[in-house]
This record gives C-alpha cells, structure tokens and sequence, in this order.
C-alpha cells in the first residue's frame, strides 16, 4: 500500500516486513550511523537509570553579608570618594532621585555605578535591604527610577507634591529648555566636554586610549542625536536662550518661598530643579564655558534654593 505520508492504522504486519526489507537510501543509513555514534552505551544508562538526575530548588542569598547591605542602596554616577561620603552624584537624573531620597528620609547608601549594572539599563536604580523572611519576592528586586515615587509613599511620610495644571508646564521646562542646554553645554561644548563630561564619564571606564575615544565619540553623537529630536538643527543661540526664558520663569514661580509651589517641605519639583542648579553652580566641576551657569547666577532666589538644599540635606 502506498504511503503519502499519513499513518495507516490498517496496514498488515506482513505489509510492515515488506516496507521494513527495502532497501535503504544513503541519507536513512547515514541517520542510523549518527544515532549509533550518538547513542548512550549500555553500560552509562544503566548506571543513570540507577542515580537519576534530581533538581533542587535554588538556594536563598546567604544572610552573612555586612550589616550595611541591609540599608537600601542607591546606584548612581559618582565617584567611590564622593559615595562613601554621601557627596551629591554629578549626573541630573540621578542627583534628582538621590536628592528625593534625602527629602523623605529614606535611608539608603550610594553605590558608584554606570549604566551597564542597571537591570533597565539607566541610572539610577535602587536596591532595598534584607528583606524578612516572610516578605514577598518581588519586594527585593531593584527599583528603577520610574517606581521610587511608589517605593517612598510606602516607606516614607506622604510628601505633599504639587497638583496644578502649572506643575507639569514648569516641569516640562526642566524636561525639555534646560535640559536641552544642558546636554550641550556638557556634551557638545568642546572646552566642557574636556574638562568636565571627558573626566567624569569617559576616563574612569577604561585605560585604554582607543576604548576612551570610542566612548567620547558615542556621548557625544547620543547628545546630538537627542537635541535633533526637537529640532532640524541645533541653534546654539536658541538652546541658550530658552534655558535662560526657563530659569526667568522658574525665579518668578519661587519668588520670595523657600520652596516651590509655596510648599512647607521640600518636593520633587524643588529635587528636580536642585539637580541642575546645584551642577551648574558646583565650581568644582572645572567649567570652562560658563554661558548656561551664568545665567543661572543671575536669579538669585535660585541660587539661595540650592543652598537651602545643600546645607540641609549634604551638609553643605
């Protein structure tokens, strides 16, 4: 009986003999000698058959790690020196968590990192402490940026955030105006990007001159990449401009409060403006073109803020 490929449940044994004495092509008697070659000698699966493999449940991380591991710990750009001491990171994103961080209270320790360690692939993330024993799992993964607001409302006293329509129009001056002029004045002002994004980003990943020059050339294209998203060309004159429009609006929304927004507290609005005005007015960080910290200077109340911020939450 002829087979298209479809079981015939009434074929004869004699019919079955018959198939099975034909002869073999080349490709069947190849397959029979790699299943030879590959088979199990008789000797070895006896004695598997004896000594099954068993699969054990994993193990929990050991309990033995220092007592400072059981304090959250914050991954962040910054320097071992600067971590160790509980100094402000020298990125924005990260220096507006870890300052949001200090403003609820939320005992942690930072970790100098990049973005290569993070689960998301961006800084910062937060790791929790030991958990208990009855805690639930998902309580010990890391937290990413997008999820401390959360983490904090559980952890922390409520902090009181701003609910206007006015909130999001004067974030969005960060998010965008000032944070465009940032990203060139870092990145893609030459003398800055020397002495202040070389030093800090590139330098500390590798010895190696041509792995450096690699990297500088991608932080740089990335920035360029980023400001092009919001226009077909990058108007120096323009971006300096609209930081400075930004930072005249954000001085009159402040006016003579302490806080933004008339808050009684420090917010993650007020976080969030610290981690530009704070870098662009840290000296230490050795700028060259001073364009962008300038006027920043100008507005005084904003240069009081930060140090409102500085002296209470990093000493000073």
């Amino acid at each position: 009986m002829p087979n298209y490929g479809f079981d015939d449940e009434n074929e004869t044994e004699t019919e079955t003999e018959n198939e099975n004495k034909k002869p073999q092509g080349t490709f069947t008697r190849q397959t029979a000698k790699l299943q030879n070659i590959f088979s199990i000698p008789a000797p070895v699966k006896r004695l598997f058959d004896l000594v099954p493999i068993v699969t054990y449940p994993p193990e929990e991380l050991p309990q033995r790690a220092p007592k400072a591991v059981r304090i959250p710990r914050l991954y962040v750009f910054i320097t071992e020196k600067d971590a160790a001491a509980g100094r402000p990171s020298f990125n924005p994103t990260c220096l507006k968590w870890q300052t949001f961080l200090n403003i609820a209270g939320i005992d942690h320790r930072l970790v100098s990192s990049n973005n290569h360690a993070s689960p998301t692939g961006i800084l910062p993330f937060l790791l929790p402490g030991v958990q208990p024993a009855n805690a639930p799992k998902d309580s010990a993964r890391p937290i990413p940026s997008n999820k401390l607001v959360k983490y904090v409302s559980t952890h922390a006293p409520a902090i009181e955030e701003p609910s206007s329509m006015r909130y999001e129009a004067y974030q969005s001056l960060l998010d965008q105006r000032i944070r465009n002029a940032w990203l060139y004045t870092l990145y893609l002002e030459p003398l800055n990007f020397n002495s202040v994004a070389y030093r800090l980003y590139v330098s500390p990943t590798s010895s190696s001159a041509m792995v450096q020059a690699t990297i500088a050339h991608k932080l740089r294209a990335a920035a360029e990449d980023e400001l092009l998203k919001a226009s077909s060309i990058i108007d120096t004159d323009d971006l300096y401009s609209e930081a400075d429009k930004a930072f005249e609006a954000l001085s009159i929304l402040l006016g003579e409060d302490a806080w933004f927004f008339n808050g009684e507290k420090p917010s993650l609005f007020d976080a969030s403006v610290f981690a530009y005005t704070h870098l662009l007015l840290d000296r230490s960080l050795g700028w060259k073109e001073e364009k962008l910290c300038r006027a920043l200077r100008r507005r005084d109340n904003l240069v009081k803020h930060r140090e409102r911020l500085l002296v209470r939450y990093y000493g000073g």
